[in-house]
């Protein structure tokens, strides 16, 4: 009974706090002891934030801007630095704080000591630019006193467009609250928290009741004393805050301007395939294999896709994993061409090579070694056709651009089923004949998948609009999933065993553009596409499916996440690739030697030595 009262207060205390929370704007940014700043006013100015502070001392009759007096330097006036040029933006914005109606700022002037002189000065070094500090105007700028303040009862023995900075812990009267611009504490008097992962349940509540009673009154509320990072700023807006303590605020209105491609919402997750696992594991013999490539696909991206679909994948359903070393010969972050390469041929190559070793020599892929054997081979991507990874499994040239003469490179591969976008090479080919010459070997050629569909045999070469690979945030639909299904029953019908890649292209995609909702809505349909994928394994028994990924893309950092909700805020440390390991997931027979931590080249050896016996 009291564990069930105890997790019911708890439950009320973070719908409470939702409730509260709100979502930031730029413009919501407080520059704390801006004077610090590389270029004092401006640099925050410029980074959008509505409030900016200056703390002062009045010496030999002029205000300077300084967090101590042995910080004083001739030329940091509060004038100089503040007031002269925030009155010159003012008139260049049509007397305006900011040019866009929709962004406020306020001036603080942190007042260290003596008020009173401070205030007689400030008023004096104001008179020459009447209408811009004046916060009851529309559009000026709010003048705002803290530090060293008057006690409330004297806030009207000063001029009307002098604002003031509440405290939460000081009484009020309704003609005193109209002089207070917000209400601001330092975060230590409440908590312990020290920005780091979340306040405890306790702390929540004081927090959040701080600030709502801030919010009862009608004015805003800030914290200082608050670390500067995004999970700080992340849990200061679920708890309600108004202003965000920043003195980084470049970084700060970064991170809020890109929110919208750092944050995904799922509200309803997609059902998983259940597998049986009868042959999961199981030391019986490997006739085929589905290789499983999320290009750009780390553990994070794998995180955030697990999150945004309440807590599951049907990758998560391998029971079997391992580690993938991805560097390529020539630096220890790979891109698709070197990574893709490895897999397909088993040796490491330099970034932008396509099955050619360091050197610019042809080496022999996967397909090829199988072809021999009487093994049929397709190749599948929900992107281009020619783009690195699955040009990897046919062609060879050392670079990864050249996509005619990766399309000519089919020519000589011994691939029986190739579909993905990416015609014009093929149709536009410098060969002319190129097409012909396709046919002359056997492929029959499409335009699309729904055609292909209807045949069940031969040779394939299916070349989709660049409309059928776009993303899946404007459309794609199942594709990759379709055709996979597609690839597997016309491969199937091979006796002696297939070999198919399917790549999830697009993961990658979204992690050079730093757009997790990109990101997830990729990896969601990869995911789909592994379900097709273990539900195939599971009726054939004989079909050994592995997952993995070239490379990790953007640096990905999930920074707070809801898997209840299907929620996930993120950020990206870059729009380029890293060389952290990537996992290796496996279903089927066998699927344990994909267990440890190994080389990318050992998938290629690992599959070559099951599906062959050699």
């Amino acid at each position: 009974m009291f564990k069930r009262t105890i997790l019911t207060a708890l439950a009320t205390i973070f719908v409470a706090i939702s409730a509260n929370a709100q979502s930031l704007r730029i413009n919501q940014g407080h520059s704390h002891n801006d004077y610090h700043q590389n270029i004092p006013l401006l640099q925050s100015y410029y980074a959008g934030m509505g409030s900016i502070e200056a703390d002062v001392f009045l010496q030999d009759g002029k205000l300077y801007v300084a967090h101590d007096k042995k910080e004083i330097e001739v030329d940091k006036t509060l004038d100089r630095c503040y007031l002269k040029p925030l009155a010159e933006l003012f008139k260049k914005n049509g007397n305006r704080a900011y040019a866009d109606p929709k962004y406020s700022l306020q001036l603080i002037v942190d007042i260290k000591e003596n008020h009173i002189g401070v205030i007689a000065e400030l008023i004096k070094e104001l008179a020459p630019y009447p209408g811009v500090f004046d916060g009851t105007a529309r559009g000026g700028i709010k003048l705002v006193l803290s530090g060293d303040m008057p006690v409330p009862a004297n806030f009207n023995n000063f001029p009307a467009y002098i604002y003031y900075d509440g405290r939460p812990y000081t009484t009020y009267t309704a003609d005193q609250l109209k002089r207070v611009a917000m209400i601001s504490d330092a975060l230590p008097n409440y908590t312990k928290w020290n920005g780091k992962g979340t306040p405890t349940p306790t702390d929540l509540v004081k927090l959040k009741d701080i600030v709502m009673a801030a919010h009862k009154k009608g004015k805003p509320f800030r914290f200082w004393a608050t670390q500067d990072s995004p999970n700080t700023w992340i849990e200061l807006e679920k708890i309600g805050v108004d202003w965000i303590n920043t003195d980084h605020p470049q970084d700060l209105t970064n991170f809020l301007k890109n929110r919208a491609k750092l944050e995904y919402v799922n509200p309803t997750p997609y059902a998983l395939y259940t597998p049986t696992y009868k042959s999961d594991g199981a030391n019986k013999k490997v006739k085929n294999v589905i290789l499983l490539i999320g290009d750009g696909m780390g553990l994070a991206q794998i995180q955030a896709g697990l999150t945004a679909n309440h807590g599951q994948l049907n990758i998560y359903q391998c029971r079997n994993i391992g580690f993938s070393q991805t560097r390529a010969a020539n630096s220890d972050n790979t891109d698709s061409a070197a990574g893709a390469t490895a897999m397909a041929t088993g040796q490491k190559t330099n970034n932008r090579y396509i099955g050619m070793d360091p050197q610019g020599r042809p080496l022999t892929n996967l397909p090829d070694i199988l072809a021999k054997d009487g093994i049929k081979s397709g190749i599948i991507s929900a992107g281009n056709i020619t783009d690195a990874t699955p040009a990897c499994f046919y062609a060879h040239v050392t670079e990864r651009d050249s996509m005619q003469m990766i399309a000519r490179d089919l020519l000589n591969s011994k691939i029986d089923l190739l579909i993905g976008s990416g015609a014009k090479y093929f149709q536009n080919n410098k060969d002319k004949a190129l097409v012909q010459k396709l046919a002359d070997k056997q492929f029959r050629s499409f335009t699309s998948l729904a055609d292909a569909e209807s045949v069940k045999t031969g040779k394939q070469l299916i070349l989709l609009p660049d409309a059928d690979t776009r993303r899946m945030l404007d459309g794609r639909g199942d594709m990759l999933g379709r055709s996979l299904k597609h690839g597997i029953e016309v491969l199937s019908k091979n006796k002696k065993g297939f070999f198919v890649m399917a790549e999830g292209a697009q993961i990658d995609h979204g992690g050079h553009a730093n757009d997790l909702p990109f990101v997830i809505t990729e990896l969601h349909d990869f995911d789909k596409t592994v379900a097709e994928a273990l539900k195939f394994a599971d009726q054939d028994g004989e079909t050994l499916v592995i997952i993995t990924a070239d490379h990790e893309t953007g640096g990905l950092t999930l920074l707070d996440a809801s898997t209840e909700k299907g929620s996930v805020l993120t950020s990206f440390s870059t729009n380029d690739h890293t060389s952290i390991n990537v996992p290796v997931f496996a279903y089927g027979p066998h699927s344990q030697d994909f267990t440890g931590t190994y080389q990318n080249t050992e998938i290629f050896k690992k599959i070559l030595a099951l599906i062959t016996g050699k």
